[in-house]
């Protein structure tokens, strides 16, 4: 077994591929419109969907925004140099929301930016 996505809800699907692809730098794997429900599935990652985890974007043509709400969480990328990272995403116009530092009661250097949805992407700084 193994994990293959993870779904999450958009209210504007090219603003949420813009920030996917420009500004994390991720590549749209596939997209598909399914005109009878009335919504369109975009899958974003670094690799192929065959050697890991992506993130599907689910647009639904009748709804422009969503409530985040409060059991989600987070999704997690592995960077080089989370400082660098943040950096990079700054300049590429996306939000930090956590600078990149050691995690409360640990030495793991982490960070946090936000996609247009609100959504909290964590950046963990890979350990050398």
């Amino acid at each position: 077994m193994r994990i293959l996505h993870t779904m999450i809800r958009v209210g504007d699907l090219p603003r949420a591929l813009q920030f996917y692809t420009e500004v994390l730098g991720m590549r749209l794997l596939r997209q598909h419109d399914y005109p009878e429900g009335r919504f369109t599935l975009a899958f974003v990652g670094y690799g192929s969907e065959a050697e890991g985890a992506v993130i599907e974007l689910t647009h639904n043509w009748d709804t422009d925004r969503y409530d985040i709400g409060n059991g989600f969480g987070h999704v997690a990328i592995e960077v080089e140099d989370a400082y660098a990272t943040c950096e990079l995403i700054k300049s590429r116009g996306g939000k930090v929301v956590r600078e990149a530092g050691p995690m409360k009661h640990g030495t793991t250097v982490i960070a946090f930016v936000e996609d247009p949805d609100g959504y909290r992407i964590e950046l963990i700084q890979r350990k050398s």
